[in-house]
Order: C-alpha cells, then sequence, then structure tokens
C-alpha cells in the first residue's frame, strides 16, 4: 500500500530535520496523526511563532525575543569576560553548568577555508568592535574542537593577543566517567597534551 501524499509530505519536512532519518521521519509523521486537532494546531502554531519571534541579539548574536538578550541586559554578569562560541545553541549547555558569569558573543560559524568560509563570512569584525568598546580583560574561546573550530580558534588567538590582557581555551580531554577502551585518538591525543602535574 502507498503512502497518503500528506504524510509522505509531513515525513519529507520532518527528515529535513538534522538526525532525522526517513524511518524517524515518518515515525513522526504517523505520531502527528494520532494526535488531536487542537494538538496538531498548537504544534504547527509553535514552529510558526518560533520562526517570527525569534531574532539574534543585538550585541552577541545569541537567540532572542527581544532586542537584546537577557545575559546581555543582566548587570550582574561579569562584562569585562567574554566566552566566544560558534552557535547561539552553545551558549545554552554552558549557562545550564552554571560555572560562567560573563558574557557571550557567537560567531555564526567556524572558519572553513574548504567551504569558502573566512573571517569575514562570520563575526569577527563586530567580535574585534566589542574588544575595542568593552573593555574585555579575558576572551574565552570556546569553539568546537574540530579541524574548523581549532582553525577559528587559532585564527582569534593570532588576531586578539595584542588586544586582550588574557586568551584561554576550554580544555580538552577525557570526559568524567569514560573508558580508555571507547575514547577516540583524537580526545585521546588532546588529553596526553593537555596534562596537568598530580
Amino acid at each position: 500500500m502507498k503512502i497518503p501524499e500528506s504524510i509522505e509530505r509531513v515525513a519529507n519536512e520532518f527528515a529535513k530535520l538534522p538526525g532525522i532519518g526517513k524511518k524517524t521521519a515518518l515515525r513522526l509523521a504517523f505520531s502527528l496523526l494520532k494526535s488531536s486537532p487542537e494538538e496538531a494546531h498548537a504544534f504547527a502554531s509553535a514552529i510558526v511563532e518560533v520562526k517570527e519571534k525569534i531574532r539574534s541579539c543585538q550585541i552577541c548574536f545569541s537567540l532572542t525575543e527581544q532586542e537584546t538578550c537577557s545575559i546581555c541586559q543582566d548587570p550582574l554578569r561579569k562584562g569585562e569576560i567574554l566566552c566566544v562560541v560558534e552557535q547561539p545553541n552553545n551558549i545554552f549547555p554552558i549557562e545550564k553548568s552554571g560555572v560562567f558569569q560573563g558574557r557571550y558573543h557567537v560567531l555564526m560559524g567556524a572558519i572553513s577555508p574548504l567551504d569558502g568560509i573566512g573571517p569575514h563570512q562570520i563575526k569577527f569584525k563586530e567580535l574585534l568592535k566589542r574588544v575595542e568598546t568593552e573593555k574585555i580583560t579575558e576572551i574565552i574561546l570556546a569553539t568546537n574542537p574540530t579541524v574548523n573550530g581549532e582553525a577559528t580558534a587559532l585564527f582569534l588567538q593570532q588576531e586578539l593577543m595584542h588586544k586582550v590582557e588574557k586568551i584561554t581555551r576550554l580544555a580538552r580531554g577525557l570526559p568524567a566517567g569514560s573508558d580508555l577502551e571507547y575514547v577516540d585518538h583524537v580526545t585521546l591525543t588532546q588529553a596526553f597534551s593537555a596534562r596537568q602535574s598530580f
């Protein structure tokens, strides 16, 4: 039996989301069929609302429904410490941990010469302006531990080392509770190179 066209269309839309394969997309489409019309309309409305309301913060480029995000508006945050991340969603796990009380700058990408993405395609110019105007004393480079993330961190370190007192990079290595048998070679290499006195 052929799947009805409307179900196929919904599944195809779900399949466009990252991490959603065709089987999962079809399961999600069938799951929607089990919901009430009110639940389906609420789901569709939430999608439309998030696209209409969410924008980039004018200062840090994080996600917000206002002109500036709640972190940039918070007078208790340490404005002299700036954590630089690649994407807005990188902020949420850091905030959830509660370990950082400074402010953020979202690059909206990473330098990737193979993809034609250089410093001018990310929010580097805006970062420079913030360093010059906001009296930043420390920049924490929290780009992803990928080839592009490392290239971006290295570029930022070279460009900012004479403009900021202190530039740090998030530590990398073995995750707590892991077993060496299951650790990939890149993580193991980083753990050995960043080892500390005991």
